[in-house]
């Protein structure tokens, strides 16, 4: 059944879970359409379906095979009521907390019409497993999607963004206004696609290279000599008197590669629960 026919009761949104439906079936088949197979997947998992906008969409597709993961019970109900060819395939948990290994044992690509207060949450998850995601297509705040598809020198370039360019290539697809879900979010929202890239590993101690990123945006209006003081006293190098905005994933690559000659990377563990500086969270 067309979701845009349905007559019977709808999911409530709440606001806990920071839910928006969208409603705009254009803008949906996009977001599906976003999916371009990168590296051959065959299982595509949809990230808190709601009431299935995407999903209708995701099941027409005959490439791979869709999978759903939802923590509200409502709409899992919802979901089983009305793509009964889906139920063996609805997950109910937490992306967050779910291991993925549990049902696939070969890459696959992520979407979803991510919840705005735990996007930037999500990716992180993504990064931990990225060697099992070649693809995510999905929709958040549109500040939050410019800022990761945003080159160096911009003043958007931030945290997520280098993290993610480090292993991921990423392409901002359509914007997308308020008035496309229901209830309407008090933000622009913006779509964004992003593809495993051919980096397996960098050249420096990974979770020292979140700490350097951290630290040089949490005050970037600052030359990073100083905005690095909390990291220790680097040596003299080009690249600190430029400020982060301006460098690039390979350019903190070598700032990494200097603090490892600082600090014992076996000190440093914030891999898990990253906290973003205040400019790069999201707003619901």
């Amino acid at each position: 059944m067309n979701y845009k026919n349905r007559s019977d009761s709808k999911v409530r949104a709440k606001k806990h879970l920071g839910q928006h439906f969208l409603k705009d079936m254009n803008i949906a088949q996009q977001i599906v359409d976003g999916l371009t197979g990168h590296t051959g997947y065959s299982k595509v998992l949809e990230i808190g379906p709601g009431m299935g906008v995407l999903t209708q969409y995701l099941l027409k597709k005959t490439t791979f095979s869709t999978y759903v993961i939802e923590i509200d019970t409502e709409s899992v109900t919802y979901l089983k009521k009305h793509f009964e060819e889906l139920t063996p395939r609805i997950i109910e948990g937490d992306f967050l907390k779910y291991n993925t290994g549990e049902i696939f044992s070969e890459p696959f690509a992520i979407i979803g019409n991510f919840p705005y207060n735990i996007s930037s949450q999500i990716f992180f998850r993504a990064l931990q497993i990225r060697d099992e995601i070649p693809e995510i297509v999905c929709m958040l705040q549109k500040e939050v999607a410019q800022r990761i598809a945003s080159p160096p020198g911009n003043k958007d370039y931030g945290i997520l963004s280098v993290l993610l360019q480090a292993f991921y290539d990423i392409d901002y697809l359509v914007s997308v206004p308020p008035g496309a879900f229901d209830p309407p979010p008090k933000v622009q929202s913006g779509v964004i696609r992003l593809r495993r890239n051919a980096t397996a590993n960098l050249d420096c101690n990974e979770k020292l290279f979140f700490r350097v990123v951290k630290t040089a945006f949490n005050q970037r209006r600052k030359t990073l000599r100083n905005a690095l003081k909390p990291i220790g006293d680097f040596t003299d190098h080009p690249l600190l008197t430029k400020r982060a905005e301006q460098l690039s994933v390979s350019d903190f690559v070598i700032l990494t590669q200097l603090a490892e000659k600082l600090i014992n990377p076996a000190e440093i563990n914030i891999i898990d629960g990253l906290e973003l500086a205040d400019d790069e969270t999201s707003i619901s």
